[in-house]
């Protein structure tokens, strides 16, 4: 009988911290160097946020608009999945990046919930992006230049076989290899920020020649243990290899957002800040 009243509070003790865990917002925050980064891009900072899905914020969004604006950022990066598939109300998306905007410039590309939208439903959410003076890359590029120098950020949109099979489930997906990028978005062209939502083929973004990829899609393994990291990919795979921080492959560098919306355990939405040197 102890015992089980013990396992009771045990399990009453971790809902409750799922509650609490589920409104908590860390900011974490990366360096990274790269001596090809041109000089007038040195200090850079970015903010990334991703996996926003269907999570909304009290008082239009206040706690994550004040914490992004705090860090002061050069752009605002949203590596995809900033709506769930099955919404069709955007007047809250529409509210949060008007409100990024006003803080910096905000990129945006896509993730597998934008491609599983209707065709009309993505065309509304383009058309809301755009209005509110924010930039899509659908496998297209962004030249940013500074006192004469210029960086490339590209948005790789992959494709819905990328992440699930023609029945839905998570069997033989389609690979993706360094041609397909270049087939989608070209050859790469001076130092470029590559925005991929999915950071599972990483080393095809690799040879591409990215120099930084931002990504998120794992939402950090979902739940995360100590040592052993995040336990479980959308694909419905145990110990995903990429599911939070910095990763470097062939000279390339990539940070996974472990995002913001979604189920959660030991894992606690977050916002991601990364500031690039020339070193």
């Amino acid at each position: 009988m102890r015992y089980a009243i013990a396992l009771l509070l045990l399990f009453l003790l971790f809902l409750i911290y799922v509650y609490v865990e589920s409104r908590l917002l860390v900011t974490r925050r990366y360096e990274i160097c790269s001596m090809k980064l041109p000089m007038s891009f040195d200090g850079m900072k970015i903010v990334q946020i991703s996996d926003i899905h269907s999570k909304t914020y009290k008082n239009g969004w206040q706690q994550l608009v004040r914490r992004i604006k705090e860090l002061e950022p050069d752009f605002i990066l949203i590596t995809g999945d900033l709506i769930s598939r099955k919404m069709t109300d955007y007047r809250k998306t529409e509210v949060l990046l008007r409100k990024l905007k006003g803080i910096a410039p905000v990129i945006c590309s896509l993730g597998n919930h934008e491609l599983d939208l209707s065709d009309r439903n993505r065309s509304r959410l383009m058309g809301i992006i755009e209005n509110c003076g924010c930039t899509v890359l659908n496998n297209n590029t962004a030249e940013i230049t500074e006192d004469g120098e210029s960086i490339t950020i590209a948005g790789l949109s992959l494709e819905r076989a990328n992440y699930k099979n023609e029945n839905g489930g998570y069997k033989d997906l389609k690979d993706v290899q360094p041609e397909d990028i270049r087939h989608d978005i070209g050859s790469k062209k001076g130092f470029t920020i590559l925005m991929a939502h999915n950071p599972l083929f990483l080393e095809s973004y690799a040879q591409w020649g990215a120099e930084i990829i931002f990504s998120g899609h794992v939402h950090g393994g979902v739940g995360r243990l100590p040592v052993i990291g995040g336990i479980l990919s959308p694909e419905r795979k145990f110990f995903p290899k990429y599911t939070k921080g910095l990763y470097t492959k062939d000279g390339s560098t990539m940070l996974v957002s472990t995002g913001i919306g979604k189920l959660r355990v030991f894992n606690p939405s977050e916002i991601v800040f990364c500031q690039l040197f020339r070193k």
